[in-house]
């Protein structure tokens, strides 16, 4: 009788326990690199996080809540948002996007951006839908629509490199119109911008934006924007929100970030901002999964937002002090890398800079016969042996792109100056050896 009752749990043990949505999806750059660095970095510029502190008025917020007398904070609260939060957030989005917006219909709160990203592809995209995606992407679009069931179309950012041989920025990565107008058809249900854009650094200009709304538009196409870097632009840029622009609003999500907007990235505080007709799918795939975000943060986010809006575009605001910190940071590690010869693309915004290790190569013998692209055997290669953590641009292309762009690697400079230097240090040193062998 016993061994009757093993041979059957044996024998129903040997179906396929996965669902056919996570084939094909389940290798994450991200978990490889992070398990790479852990183990050898000295310096990691890799993963895109800041190493600094969260601002005194966001912690002391967080203090306040955890120790104030309102106990309610450590329960429930609403799920589609703390109503402090979705208030000041709507007040906020109000005057950036120039409309008037109801915060329990046109707000949503998630688990970080991430979370927001995962509810729009469940709540919009379909079976056979195709989404299009600008390459290089931040890599969890392409798994995410292919989750949903839908066809990732990519369209790629082509660089046009200065002549004079000044540094490259990431405005030379641009659209081809052609080739954009190219990907839509009747089967494409949504765009994903993300502008910012994490690896480039790239901040889309009022052109190439009212080209993508402009195509939006005619073929009746919704538009989901990653704006999480939207207070992180350099040089006197503007960041453009898609929805502003004629026609978008009732077609565009855009997806914000207190992570990215306060550098408390382990808070797990995200948003969305848009249409109800758009916001009551993304709420149905958000009770139905995590349901509900934590309080505590929630509070605390609300009163940073709060405070920023008194301030709002006066030189002590923190959303015109960061940039104006990390601009520099930016500015520090462009010098020790174009010192060194790794060639940096100056970003005009984000936590990010992707630099061209081509002078390199002579170091970091490719590996003959691997299908792994360059860039990704230089940045292990650099990791074991140099104690550098950064991440190859090529993981931020399809599987069909990865090997158009292999000698480029992005790194993050949303760093302490100690990081930086240390990284710095390395690279100089590095130099040296190279010179004197």
């Amino acid at each position: 009788q016993t061994h009757f009752i093993f041979h059957s749990l044996q024998a129903k043990m040997s179906r396929p326990v996965q669902a056919r949505r996570l084939e094909g999806i389940d290798k994450n750059i991200w978990v490889e690199f992070v398990k790479l660095a852990a183990t050898y970095s000295k310096v990691n510029l890799g993963q895109g996080f800041p190493d600094f502190p969260a601002p005194d008025f966001l912690r002391e917020a967080l203090t306040r809540a955890l120790s104030g007398g309102n106990h309610m904070l450590h329960q429930y609260t609403r799920a589609f948002g703390h109503p402090p939060l979705v208030k000041v957030l709507a007040q906020f989005f109000e005057k950036l996007l120039g409309r008037d917006l109801d915060p329990m219909t046109n707000v949503m709160v998630t688990v970080g951006a991430y979370q927001a990203l995962f509810c729009c592809f469940q709540a919009l995209v379909d079976e056979g839908d195709e989404v299009i995606i600008i390459e290089p992407f931040f890599d969890c679009y392409e798994p995410m629509v292919k989750m949903a069931g839908g066809t990732p179309v990519f369209v790629p950012l082509r660089l046009n490199p200065p002549k004079d041989g000044k540094l490259m920025s990431s405005a030379d990565w641009q659209l081809d119109p052609a080739e954009l107008a190219s990907k839509f058809s009747e089967r494409t249900k949504a765009i994903v911008l993300n502008s910012p854009n994490n690896p480039l650094g790239k901040v889309f200009g009022r052109g190439e934006l009212g080209l993508i709304a402009e195509l939006c538009v005619k073929h009746d196409v919704l538009c989901i924007s990653d704006e999480v870097y939207e207070w992180l632009v350099y040089d006197g840029k503007q960041h453009i929100r898609i929805a502003s622009l004629q026609g978008m609003w009732e077609r565009t999500v855009t997806i914000g970030s207190a992570g990215k907007t306060f550098s408390a990235t382990g808070w797990k505080v995200g948003w969305v901002v848009g249409p109800d007709r758009l916001l009551q799918h993304l709420r149905t795939v958000h009770q139905n999964s995590v349901y509900h975000c934590a309080t505590i943060a929630q509070e605390a986010v609300a009163q940073g937002f709060q405070r920023e809006l008194m301030l709002y575009g006066k030189p002590e605001s923190y959303f015109v002090q960061l940039p104006k910190e990390l601009q520099q940071k930016r500015d520090w590690l462009v010098q020790s890398l174009d010192g060194v010869g790794m060639k940096p693309i100056i970003p005009e915004g984000t936590y990010f800079l992707v630099a061209d290790i081509s002078p390199f190569k002579s170091d970091v013998p490719d590996v003959p016969n691997s299908d792994e692209p360059y860039d990704s055997t230089f940045a292990k290669w650099m990791v074991k042996n140099k104690g550098l953590a950064a991440i190859p641009l090529s993981a931020f292309y399809s599987e069909a792109h990865k090997n158009n762009y292999t000698n480029f690697i992005r790194f993050c400079f949303a760093k302490e100056e100690a990081t930086l230097k240390a990284a710095s240090d390395i690279l100089q040193k590095w130099k040296q050896e190279k010179t004197s062998s």
